[in-house]
C-alpha cells in the first residue's frame, strides 16, 4: 500500500527529468551572473516585488539573494555563493560562474554515458590536484612586512576592481589593509566598525584608531571622560511595564495618581542608584532612556549613551571588555568596560561618540565618506558625455580603421598626459551646441587645452553657462542662423578653425561645420548627413565619435581618462553639468524623452532616480 506524504500541489521529478531540471536551473543561473563578472562586467538592476526599491549591482551575492527560485540545484549554488560571502567576502560571482561550468562539462559528460558517480570522483581527484597546485605556487611573506603588506594590497586592488569604488581602488586598498593589519593576525572582523557618513569625497574616507559609536551623548551628560569606567547594559530605563495582557491599573482619585508617580519615581531612582553603585562613569543602554534617570545618572557625573542598539553593544562590548549586564543588585559579579577617552567628535555634520585606547588595542573605525545625492546626480552626466567629448578631440587614428572609419578621434594631446596643458595656446576652436552635456565638457577640455578663441554656438540664455565653462565667445543661435556661421567665426578670429566639434549634429549643423573648417576636423555626435567619414580630398576629416569606453578601440584611452578624472574634478578643472531630477522616477522618464524631442530642454541634463518610482 503507497502513501502519499506530499501536498497536493507538489510535484514529483524523478530520474533523468530530475537531472535535466538541475542542469538547466544551475547553468541558467551561472549564466544570468557570468555577465558581471571582472573589471568590465556589467551591472544588473533589481527591484524588489513588494517595495519596488531598486539596486543596481554587479555584486553575485547581492543579485542571487534578490532572484526568487524554485529549482533546487540552482538553490545550491545561492548557498554556495552566500557561504563564500560570510567567509571570503569576495569571489561570490566566481564560484557561482565555476560550479555552473563543472554543472555544464558533466552534462556533456553524462551525455558520453559516463556515469554520474565516476565524474563526481574525477571532480573530487581534480580538486585535490587543484589545490596542490595552489599550494606549490603559494609564497609567504610573512616574515618581510614590506612584501606581505604589498601581497595584501594587490589583493585589494584585485577584490576592488570591479566595484564602484574600482577609481579609487588604490585609496580603499591601503585603508582595508591598514585596518586588517591592525589586526595582527586575527582573523576576527567585529573589531573593525564601518560607520558611512553622506558628504565630502570618497577620498575623504579615513582610517580611526578608535571605536567610533553612531550616536550622540545625551544632552546634560559630560562630553569627554578620561580613564572611563563603562557599563554597558540592556535594561528599561523608561518606566516598568506590566506583561499581562490586558492588565489595568484604575483609580479614584488624583491623590492616588500622584502616589502611583511617586511610586514609579522612587523605582527608578532605586534602579539608577544600584547603577551608580558599579563605580562608573559611563553608562552605555540598548534601550531608550527617559528624562528622569538620565537626570539622575548625570547629576552624579556619569556619562549617558542611550539607544546603542543590538550590534552596537556587542561590539562595544567586545573592544572594552565589558559584559552586558540587564541586572544591577550585584556590582561584583559584573564586568566594566573600560578606555583611555571618551569624547563627541564632529563628522560632517553629524555628532558620534569616540573611545580611544580601548581594551582591545586593535580595534579600529572605517569612516567611509560620499557624494550628496545632488553630487551623484551631477556624476551621473559624467561617463558618456565626458567620454564622448574626450575621445572625439583627443582620441587618436585607429589601425585598422573602425566601423567608423579610420578616426577614433581628432588626435589632439590630452591634458593628462605630458605636456598636453596648454599645448594649443592660440589655435581656435568651435563647439556647436555648447550648452548641451556633451558641449559643456568640450568646452572645459578645450580650456584645459588652451585653445583660444573657444567659440560655442549656444542660446543666449545659456551665455554665462557656456562662459563659466569656458567658452571666450557666444554665438547666438537664434538671431545668427547656421548659414551665417563662418561669417560670424571669421569676425571673432582670423586665423584658421582646424577643429569643430558638432555636439548638436543635425543636418544644418554639420553643413555649417564643413564650412567653418579649413583642412582640418569636423568631430561628429551623430552619423554624417552630408557626405561621408574619414579624409576628404581637400584634407578635412569627417569624425563620428564612438564615445563608450567600453568598446575595445576605446579601452586604453578610457583607462587613461578615468584615471585622471578624480583629479581633474577635485582641482575643479572639470565640472559636472548642470542637472534636473525628473519627478516620478522611471514613470517621468516618457515625459523627459519627449521633452528632448520638442528640443525643449536646454542647459541642463535630465536625471531619473529608479528607485522613486511608484
Amino acid at each position: 500500500m503507497s502513501m502519499n506524504i506530499f501536498n497536493e500541489e507538489a510535484t514529483e521529478e524523478k530520474a533523468e527529468n530530475a537531472r535535466l531540471s538541475s542542469f538547466v536551473g544551475a547553468l541558467a543561473l551561472g549564466d544570468l551572473v557570468k555577465s558581471t563578472l571582472g573589471p568590465k562586467g556589467m551591472n544588473k538592476i533589481l527591484q524588489s516585488m513588494s517595495s519596488g526599491d531598486i539596486n543596481v549591482t554587479n555584486d553575485g551575492a547581492t543579485i542571487l539573494k534578490a532572484i526568487q527560485l524554485d529549482n533546487a540545484a540552482a538553490k545550491i549554488l545561492v548557498n554556495i555563493s552566500k557561504v563564500q560571502d560570510d567567509e571570503v567576502g569576495d569571489g561570490t560571482t566566481t564560484v557561482c560562474v565555476l560550479a555552473a561550468e563543472l554543472l555544464r562539462e558533466a552534462e556533456r559528460l553524462i551525455g558520453m554515458k559516463i556515469h554520474p558517480q565516476t565524474i563526481v570522483e574525477g571532480y573530487r581527484i581534480a580538486s585535490v590536484a587543484a589545490l596542490r597546485a595552489l599550494e606549490n605556487a603559494a609564497v609567504d611573506h610573512a616574515s618581510d612586512p614590506e612584501t606581505f603588506r604589498q601581497d595584501l594590497l594587490n589583493i585589494a586592488r584585485t577584490t576592488l576592481s570591479s566595484k564602484v569604488l574600482s577609481q579609487d581602488k588604490d585609496y580603499f586598498a591601503n585603508l582595508a589593509v591598514d585596518a586588517v593589519l591592525r589586526l595582527k593576525g586575527s582573523t576576527d572582523l567585529e573589531h573593525i566598525q564601518i560607520i558611512k557618513k553622506v558628504g565630502g569625497k570618497l577620498t575623504d574616507s579615513y582610517l580611526d584608531e578608535g571605536f567610533i559609536l553612531d550616536k550622540s551623548i545625551s544632552s546634560n551628560s559630560p562630553k569627554r571622560i578620561e580613564n572611563a569606567k563603562i557599563l554597558i547594559a540592556n535594561t528599561s530605563m523608561d518606566t516598568d511595564k506590566i506583561k499581562v495582557f490586558g492588565a489595568r491599573v484604575k483609580v479614584d482619585s488624583t491623590g492616588k495618581l500622584a502616589e502611583l508617580e511617586r511610586a514609579e519615581r522612587e523605582k527608578m531612582k532605586t534602579k539608577v542608584e544600584a547603577i551608580a553603585a558599579h563605580g562608573i562613569n559611563v553608562f552605555v543602554n540598548r534601550q531608550l532612556i527617559y528624562n528622569y534617570p538620565e537626570s539622575l545618572l548625570s547629576e552624579k557625573g556619569i556619562m549617558v549613551i542611550e539607544h546603542a542598539d543590538f550590534e552596537g553593544v556587542e561590539r562595544l562590548s567586545l573592544v572594552t571588555g565589558g559584559e552586558i549586564a540587564s541586572t544591577f543588585d550585584r556590582p561584583d559579579l559584573v564586568k566594566l568596560g573600560r578606555c583611555e577617552l571618551i569624547e563627541e567628535i564632529m563628522i560632517g555634520e553629524d555628532k558620534l561618540i569616540k573611545f580611544s585606547g580601548v581594551a582591545a588595542g586593535e580595534a579600529c573605525t572605517v569612516v567611509l565618506r560620499g557624494s550628496t545625492t545632488q553630487m551623484v546626480d551631477e556624476a551621473a552626466t559624467l561617463p558618456s558625455n565626458i567620454a564622448t567629448a574626450a575621445i572625439g578631440i583627443y582620441g587618436g587614428r585607429l589601425d585598422p580603421p573602425g566601423a567608423r572609419g579610420p578616426y577614433q578621434g581628432a588626435g589632439y594631446t590630452a591634458p593628462w598626459t605630458e605636456g598636453g596643458i596648454g599645448k594649443y595656446n592660440y589655435q581656435p576652436i568651435v563647439v556647436i551646441g555648447g550648452s548641451s552635456s556633451v558641449g559643456q565638457y568640450a568646452i572645459q577640455l578645450a580650456k584645459l587645452s588652451e585653445f583660444n578663441p573657444i567659440i560655442t554656438i549656444a542660446s543666449a540664455s545659456n551665455e554665462e553657462y557656456c562662459k563659466r565653462a569656458g567658452a571666450t565667445h557666444i554665438i547666438d543661435y537664434h538671431t545668427t542662423p547656421y548659414s551665417a556661421l563662418p561669417a560670424a567665426v571669421s569676425q571673432i578670429t582670423t586665423k584658421p578653425v582646424e577643429l569643430v566639434y558638432a555636439a548638436i549634429s543635425s543636418e544644418e549643423a554639420q553643413r555649417a561645420a564643413l564650412e567653418v573648417v579649413e583642412g582640418g576636423y569636423v568631430v561628429l555626435t551623430l552619423p554624417p548627413t552630408i557626405g561621408a567619414l574619414g579624409e576628404r580630398e581637400d584634407g578635412m576629416k569627417v569624425i563620428f565619435v564612438m564615445g563608450s569606453v567600453n568598446v575595445p578601440e576605446n579601452y586604453e584611452f578610457g583607462d587613461k581618462m578615468y584615471a585622471a578624472l578624480p583629479g581633474l574634478l577635485a582641482r575643479g578643472d572639470i565640472k559636472p553639468n548642470r542637472t534636473e531630477v525628473l519627478p516620478g522616477g522611471l514613470a517621468g522618464a516618457p515625459a523627459g524623452v519627449e521633452r528632448l524631442a520638442n528640443n525643449s530642454v536646454s542647459g541642463v541634463k535630465l536625471v531619473v532616480h529608479p528607485q522613486e518610482t511608484p
